[in-house]
């Protein structure tokens, strides 16, 4: 991608973007959540084409409509935001510090096929926490306190 494609959808994503993580209830998940990165870009449906556009630039992520006039344009999963954080990180100048904390996280959680330990995990969860603060977050639900009380819950910390 070029390097000024890739400034202006960094001063995109500043604007009308958002980075997240999220704690996420998973009861067919062995520490019952999972940590969810995603980046999201906002447009009018009527200019859709743009966000299209975007995702051509990355090759990865979705473009949905949504009931209310916006369309969406999301990148999920650790690879894939990973990817377009690195290339994205030298112009983002708003949401640097959540570009940064994202990639934190990413990079200490295990590899593809590698199991969590819990006291990783919650690690993670309260990085995941700091970074709600960050976003403003209202709506959120899920912390690292009720994190570690499914732990103790379950017996998945050791003494």
């Amino acid at each position: 991608m070029k390097e000024i494609d890739r400034a202006y959808i960094a001063g995109f994503l500043d604007g009308d973007g958002c980075i997240m993580l999220q704690l996420i209830k998973r009861d067919d998940y062995l520490l019952g959540y999972q940590i969810r990165a995603s980046i999201v870009f906002y447009q009018k449906t009527e200019y859709k084409n743009f966000l299209f556009w975007l995702k051509k630039q990355f090759g990865f992520g979705y473009v949905r409509d949504r009931n209310d006039g916006i369309t969406e344009y999301t990148v999920v999963g650790f690879e894939a935001v990973r990817k377009a954080l690195i290339l994205l990180l030298p112009f983002v100048r708003l949401k640097k510090e959540q570009a940064i904390l994202a990639l934190e996280v990413i990079n200490e959680a295990p590899g593809s096929g590698r199991k969590y330990q819990p006291k990783l995990f919650l690690k993670l969860a309260e990085k995941v926490d700091k970074f709600g603060q960050l976003n403003y977050s209202k709506k959120r639900k899920r912390t690292s306190k009720q994190v570690l009380n499914y732990f103790k819950k379950h017996n998945l910390l050791s003494p």
